[in-house]
Parts: C-alpha cells; structure tokens; sequence
C-alpha cells in the first residue's frame, strides 16, 4: 500500500523498533525513567532550551503549553486554519477557558504583525487578556521565514506576550532551511515537536522551553492524563528518530518536488512546500480519482485541493506508481 494521505502514517523501521525493545525504562511520572529523561535532554539541546517534557501526543503537547501559558479568562492570538486552533477540538477553550483570537494567515503561513497588533485587547476589565502569540511552521509544509520569526520575536517583547511555535513539522523547516533547529527555536518562548510524523516514530511529542515552565507544564501533563509510567520504550523510538530520521528529511522533500514536476507535466495544478504537494483538481474528478487510486493501493486524502504528503515510507518508486496510474486515471476519463 503506498499511503499519500499523512506523514502521520509512518511505521517504525526494524531498528527503531529493536530500540524500543531494547529500552531500559522506569517510571517516568516519578522521573526514574532513563530513557525519556536523555529524550527530554536531547530535546533541549537541539532547540537550545532548558528544559523538554515528553507527552503521548501533538495534540496534548499543544493544549499544556496553551494552559501553562495562560489563566482562564485569557486569550491567544493565532492562525484561522492553525491545527491548535481548528483541530484540537477546542481544547484550549473547553479544558482551559482560554478564547482564541482567530487571525488569516498571509500567503507565506505568517500572521501579519500589523493584524496581531490590532487584535491585542487594550487593558480593560471588558475585554479578554491578550497573553500569547502562537504561530506554526512548517504551515501547509511552508517554512515561516527566519526573518518574520525575528521580527515576531521582537514583536512579543515590545507587546509583553509570550511566543509559542507549533513545531509539528519544525524539523522540516530546519531541514529546508539547512540550519539547526536552535536556530529557529531561539526565536520562541516555547516550542511543540512532533516525533510521530515525519521522523518516523510511532508515538509522541516533546515541548521545549525554560526550566520554570516545563516543570508547571509537568502538573498540566499529569492533570490531563499524559503521565505514563513504563515510558521509555516510547521515548526510545524518538530518540532513534532525532539521531537518525531528521536529516533524512531532505529526501522526502526531494521525492515531493519530483512528485509536483510530475503532476505538472499532465496539466494539473499544483505546488510544493517541504514534503507536501497540493494538487487543484476539478471538483468532479477528486471522489473517482480517490476510488481509483485506492483500487490500485494508493491511499489519497482526495479533495478539490489534494494534498499528497511524502515521508520514509514511501520511495521513489512508489511515487513513480502513483504518477503512472494518474496518468491512466485521466487517460480513462
């Protein structure tokens, strides 16, 4: 099966999971857990934080920094398509009391500054507490620019807000990029890394910031049900990920740059961004295309706009099948 729909469909390789295996555990609620603990440690050396705490999910990992962040009543700014804002089932808002302030992203996936500043509420008992910034990158697999990170950066302190960065996908940015992931890290607050998408684990997250505030965040974790016990045989396979299946990331964004010259050579609209394509198809042709993709073993999430992802599942080759049978698709149209 070669399954387009997700990086988040990822399996662990054999040597991942011959680490989990071989993982020495404790109990992490308590902090015995070795494993997680040099996760934890490995995770605030690459982002150049303090401190990194381990979470079952992006998700969870998301809504702690949201809640540690922020008092009920308070308010963060963010992106109208963002994934903490739109899918995480309003987390934020029902387990926290804390209103999001929905802004459009411009082109690039950036918020522009000028609209963040006209939404910050004035210091009125009527209104919300503006309290946070969060931004995410990659956004639609596109890279914010180093330069607009400084400058929201520099924004937050001038406005006393905290900046947070969705990071599922931070280390395609890195990669894309050619720099290290403290390099864009030092530009944040806090930052969420997902280590189930592409770097190929099959669970897990990481939030990274000053001491202080992951040991708050520890409580947040605890209250909303992410303390686990046994833990390491998890933290093992992000560990194997972070040594091994980050720069490998360049090789999906290859594959996806491949996979957009090929749809565009048969008329379709497409771009590209990290290791994501979107594809423009005629409304009428995205359910049949999807039926005839998944017949032939090619999972698609089919749409007006497709977006195919690419990841360590799926080589070349398997990209070359899935532009063979397209082109037979639109052949038997």
């Amino acid at each position: 099966m070669i399954d387009l729909r997700s990086d988040t469909v990822t399996r662990p390789s054999p040597a991942m999971l011959s680490a989990m295996v071989s993982a020495r555990t404790g109990d992490d609620v308590y902090g015995d857990d070795p494993t997680v603990n040099a996760l934890e440690a490995e995770a605030a050396q690459l982002s150049g934080k303090q401190a990194a705490l381990f979470l079952p999910t992006g998700t969870q990992a998301n809504l702690v920094a949201l809640l540690t962040h922020c008092q009920r009543g308070d308010e963060y700014i963010v992106g109208q398509q963002a994934h903490n804002y739109k899918y995480e089932a309003g987390g934020a808002a029902v387990l926290g009391s804390i209103q999001p302030q929905p802004l459009e992203a411009a082109e690039d996936g950036s918020l522009p500054l000028d609209k963040v500043a006209a939404v910050i509420k004035p210091d009125d008992i009527h209104f919300a507490r503006t309290r946070l910034l969060s931004l995410e990158n990659t956004f639609g697999g596109k890279v914010l620019p180093v330069g607009y990170l400084a400058e929201a950066w520099r924004f937050t302190r001038e406005h006393q807000l905290a900046l947070h960065i969705d990071g599922a996908r931070i280390f395609n940015a890195a990669v894309a990029l050619d720099l290290p992931l403290e390099s864009l890290a030092r530009y944040c607050d806090t930052l969420t890394i997902c280590l189930s998408k592409g770097l190929g684990a099959p669970v897990g997250s990481l939030l990274c910031g000053d001491a202080q505030y992951i040991q708050q965040a520890r409580r947040w974790r605890k209250m909303t049900g992410g303390g686990m016990r046994q833990a390491g045989i998890l933290a093992a396979a992000g560990l194997y990920a972070l040594e091994n299946n980050v720069m490998r990331l360049k090789e999906d964004h290859d594959n996806a740059r491949w996979l957009a010259e090929q749809l565009g050579e048969l008329d379709i609209n497409v771009s590209q961004h990290t290791n994501m394509v979107f594809a423009q198809l005629p409304p009428e042709q995205a359910a049949p295309l999807k039926a005839w993709m998944q017949a032939r073993n090619i999972l698609l999430s089919a749409g007006p706009v497709t977006r195919l992802v690419t990841h360590l599942d799926v080589d070349r080759a398997a990209l070359q099948q899935v532009v063979k049978q397209w082109k037979a698709f639109l052949v038997a149209r």
